[in-house]
């Protein structure tokens, strides 16, 4: 369909791929109007270098400036480090121009340096703890800051975390630009309603095979002997931490089973906003620097907690969690219970949602019949072409009024598994975009031209009152902004 994102495709393309990961093109920030005029001069000049005392001279072209953008200059070399990192990351770049690239990095400076006029200011803190946490991240998949240093070719560490300190605040600076412009933009029925009328009938979307999901849940309890095995492990843990200093990032190795930090030796950086279990968040800000917890219980099982820094409203901490074992004869159990469950919808004595409504122990779904939600945009229908493998794997057998035999699903959050059954209700051909069936993707689609158009009306405005120059190669470019004010 046309939503007028045609001309900027390979910026939004670029876009994404710039901010996927933190391997961004080193930015020049000028301090003062002195290194503008400085840089500028040197740009212009070049450079003879005499070989063996001989009359041969070769010419060098220094690092010249691509373009700037307010306070911020773009070197070619930026452009060059930039393709450079993207193909370092795996990423396609066929479809990546030289002008392409240097409209994204314009956008990019754009954005922060109308950040920093409206106040809208990052942290050095904020800055520092990202690149913290990317070179933690780093050193735990390459095995040790050395590497590291070795595999991005730089001299020392100090200088690296320099150079991500400048890619950071840039990046942070003009994300939140962006998300100031579009923070208050609603869609309304009548705008989703018009958005859809004004597309042609034969350039309307064609949306893939969906299905609904329900599903019935059982979820084994452990024994309270084994409950307490548990705490009395994370207690003798946290007494070999404390009383014989063992490190606690080892231990977590070795015990937590959580498998989103097991690995980085528990490691969380956490603040009130992040979306982790609220009584998990209560206890670590309820802690110390260097305190460790006691154990505590949360949906997923025994944790313990060591704070290792402070910053502010943010942690950095590392957990271990340990779940309680649930013997085979209570997982046999909620098993037969499913069974029996879907024997008597199959004879016809409850409906499904009936069954879900009051024998399904998973809160977010019985009182809605067990209809499953996407987690994408919290819709109930799922494309096939875009489901969960998982899922998929569970109902791609299944015809209409089937429902599977109890299925066990371990959690992949580091929960106790689970007994479910399931059954699909409902079922939709792919087929052309439809106003009153698929309106929630309607709205979304509508929503996010909305934004789109808020954000290239802000670029032009900006463009224009704000200093900008492009060197002279550069001028030919089919920029998708007017960056050379035409």
């Amino acid at each position: 369909m046309n939503l007028k994102f045609s001309k900027t495709k390979n910026s939004i393309y670029i876009g994404a791929l710039l901010l996927s990961g933190f391997a961004i093109a080193q930015d020049s920030i000028p301090n003062a109007e002195a290194d503008q005029a400085q840089a500028m001069e040197a740009a212009a000049e070049a450079v003879t270098v005499k070989k063996d005392s001989s009359n041969n001279f070769k010419r060098i072209k220094l690092d010249g400036i691509a373009a700037v953008v307010g306070d911020y200059v773009i070197l070619d070399s930026d452009i060059e480090k930039t393709l450079i990192d993207l193909k370092s990351q795996g990423a396609s770049t066929e479809d990546i121009t030289h002008c392409g690239l240097l409209g994204k990095l314009m956008e990019d400076r754009l954005y922060a340096n109308q950040a920093v006029q409206d106040s809208i200011l990052v942290s050095d803190d904020e800055v520092n703890a990202t690149g913290d946490r990317q070179l933690q991240s780093l050193v735990q998949q390459i095995g040790s800051m050395d590497k590291v240093l070795k595999y991005y070719k730089k001299t020392d560490e100090a200088s690296f975390r320099e150079e991500l300190y400048k890619i950071n605040k840039l990046r942070m600076l003009s994300e939140r630009m962006q998300q100031d412009i579009i923070k208050e933009i609603e869609i309304t029925p009548e705008e989703v309603r018009q958005f859809f009328n004004k597309i042609p009938e034969d350039e309307r979307p064609v949306f893939g095979a969906e299905l609904e999901i329900a599903q019935i849940t059982k979820e084994p309890e452990p024994s309270e002997e084994e409950k307490q095995k548990v705490v009395d492990k994370l207690n003798q843990i946290k007494a070999d931490v404390e009383d014989n200093d063992a490190s606690f990032s080892v231990k977590a190795i070795l015990y937590s089973q959580d498998p989103g930090s097991k690995s980085k030796g528990g490691f969380y950086s956490i603040t009130k906003d992040t979306g982790f279990d609220k009584k998990f968040k209560d206890v670590a800000f309820s802690l110390k620097e260097g305190e460790v917890s006691e154990p505590f219980e949360t949906v997923f099982g025994y944790h313990i907690i060591y704070i290792e820094k402070i910053r502010g409203q943010e942690l950095d901490l590392r957990h271990i969690l340990i779940q309680p074992e649930i013997s085979q004869n209570v997982l046999d159990e909620a098993k037969a219970e499913l069974d029996t469950i879907r024997k008597k919808i199959m004879d016809g004595e409850f409906t499904f949602a009936e069954a879900a409504l009051n024998f399904s122990d998973e809160k977010e779904t019985k009182f809605d019949g067990g209809l499953l939600r996407n987690p994408v945009n919290f819709d109930s229908k799922f494309e096939l072409t875009k489901m969960d493998p998982t899922l998929y794997n569970q109902v791609q057998n299944l015809k209409d009024n089937e429902i599977t035999y109890p299925v066990l699903e371990e959690d992949p959050r580091g929960g106790a598994p689970k007994y479910k059954i399931l059954k699909i209700t409902n079922r939709f051909d792919e087929h052309v975009a439809d106003f009153s069936k698929d309106y929630t993707k309607i709205q979304e689609l509508a929503l996010t031209e909305k934004k789109y158009n808020a954000i290239k009306k802000w670029m032009d405005e900006h463009i224009k009152d704000t200093y900008i120059s492009v060197n002279d190669e550069n001028k030919d470019c089919d920029f998708a902004n007017n960056w050379v004010k035409k």
